[in-house]
């Protein structure tokens, strides 16, 4: 047929085709099929994958594709990613999907981040180290020795490790590299805290004593307490230093003097915590700003304010049972918002503007864990076995870490937690450092760290 006339006749065919009924142009098209042979078949079958397949990421406005990829979970999209090299460009420029999925991980965002193609990397990285943690593998160990012996007090800032010891010394340690940077003598520590000039110890000879790191000598001696003191702290801006002890009080003195300001009484117990903090919330009895200190014994927080008046009275009094049947670890969380503690029944946690009981945390029946850190995404809790991260918004264990056989302590200071700053929510540069640390019956201290990437 010569060429014309087949142009007339297919337009003649076209025509008809289309006024058919759908059931017709299918029956018509089955029998043109039966009557093709190999060539026409491949011939059919390379046109129609081209018009079936329609690229709608490659034909959509930018917009509508991002909308609709916010459906899809993140592995699916990384499936996607696979499919061409437009689909991978535009699904990795995606960032509200990218986000999403860091957030649900426990990543901070910053949104501060205009690279389109940033956050894909991040839930990579994200993706890996929640893996690591659920298999078992973001951590590492590793131990101090040179204490000869029993290590009872343990303060970390800023990658530095402070010990204070039964053999009257104590030393700071600079973690990453595992020396020893100061040793001084002291007496026996039960407490410890320190800045880059001085270390304020309390001690079980029932006094508190402030040093001086590059000379080792001794500062200030606060005598006053007729127990052991168990724990102190000290703000440089007021000038005060608080210690709890054995024999049930809480003493404020003058930091830079030595003199006793005031020794608060109420506690029935050893105080073994103390804690001062700015406030960051207000409330009928406080406003953000004024200085709060916390203490804690065995069944009771005690909540004073602290400022320029020395002379305060006990604002309130925090517990989990009335009739003490239930106490309380020795262990205190408190950021100005929120007190945190543990006990047999699980985590209580307080809102410190209203002191009402916002949550209880209860874990696993078969752990009686205590606390370590609290933050806003994760907790770090432990037992006689294990370390623990707790998503505190599932309330739920995801990860969990062997522990050796410590230093059991009835006062909390023979273990504590290291860079406390990824409990808010891990950003990709905030999982390193020191995790944990605790001390060992052969007088070493025992160290977890987060594992490189």
């Amino acid at each position: 047929m010569e060429k014309k006339d087949f142009e007339a006749w297919l337009d003649n065919i076209s025509i008809t085709f289309l006024s058919l009924t759908d059931l017709q142009k299918n029956e018509t098209l089955d029998h043109l099929i039966s009557l093709s042979g190999a060539v026409q078949l491949r011939h059919l079958s390379n046109n129609l994958e081209i018009l079936l397949k329609r690229d709608f990421l490659k034909l959509l406005p930018l917009e509508l594709s991002f909308y609709l990829l916010k459906w899809l979970d993140p592995q699916t999209l990384l499936t996607c990613c696979l499919v061409s090299k437009q689909w991978n460009k535009v699904i990795s420029a995606c960032t509200e999907v990218w986000q999403t999925a860091c957030k649900n991980l426990g990543w901070q965002i910053d949104d501060s981040v205009q690279d389109p193609l940033h956050w894909k990397k991040v839930y990579l990285k994200a993706i890996l180290r929640m893996k690591q943690l659920k298999d078992h593998e973001a951590f590492e160990t590793s131990s101090l020795i040179g204490h000869s012996a029993r290590v009872y007090a343990l303060y970390y800032k800023d990658g530095l490790l402070c010990t204070g010891s039964d053999d009257l010394s104590a030393k700071l340690w600079d973690v990453s590299t595992g020396q020893c940077i100061y040793g001084i003598q002291t007496h026996t520590c039960a407490a410890v805290k320190f800045d880059e000039q001085k270390l304020v110890t309390g001690s079980f000879d029932n006094t508190v004593a402030c040093w001086e790191w590059s000379s080792g000598a001794k500062t200030q001696h606060f005598r006053g307490h007729t127990g052991a003191v168990f724990s102190v702290d000290y703000n440089d801006e007021l000038d005060v230093l608080v210690s709890g002890s054995a024999d049930f009080t809480v003493k404020v003195w003058a930091l830079s003097t030595g003199t006793c300001l005031n020794t608060l009484t109420g506690h029935t117990e050893w105080v073994t915590k103390v804690v001062l903090q700015k406030c960051k919330v207000k409330s009928l009895m406080h406003s953000p700003g004024d200085h709060i200190l916390l203490s804690a014994d065995k069944y009771e927080i005690k909540i004073w304010p602290i400022g320029r008046e020395i002379n305060c009275k006990c604002l309130k009094t925090l517990s989990v049972s009335e009739d003490r049947s239930i106490s309380l670890q020795p262990r205190l969380h408190f950021d100005g918002k929120y007190i945190v503690c543990s006990s047999a029944l699980g985590l209580y946690q307080w809102d410190f503007a209203s002191y009402d009981i916002l949550r209880v945390i209860k874990p696993p029946d078969f752990l009686n864990v205590s606390l370590l850190g609290f933050g806003e995404i994760f907790a770090l809790l432990f037992d006689s076995r294990y370390l623990y991260i707790m998503d505190l918004r599932t309330e739920k264990l995801i990860s969990r870490w062997p522990l050796p056989e410590y230093r059991k302590s009835k006062r909390g200071s023979s273990f504590l937690a290291g860079e406390m700053s990824w409990l808010n929510g891990l950003n990709g540069q905030n999982d390193t450092g020191l995790v944990f640390a605790t001390s060992m019956p052969d007088h070493s201290i025992h160290l977890v760290l987060w594992k490189e990437h």
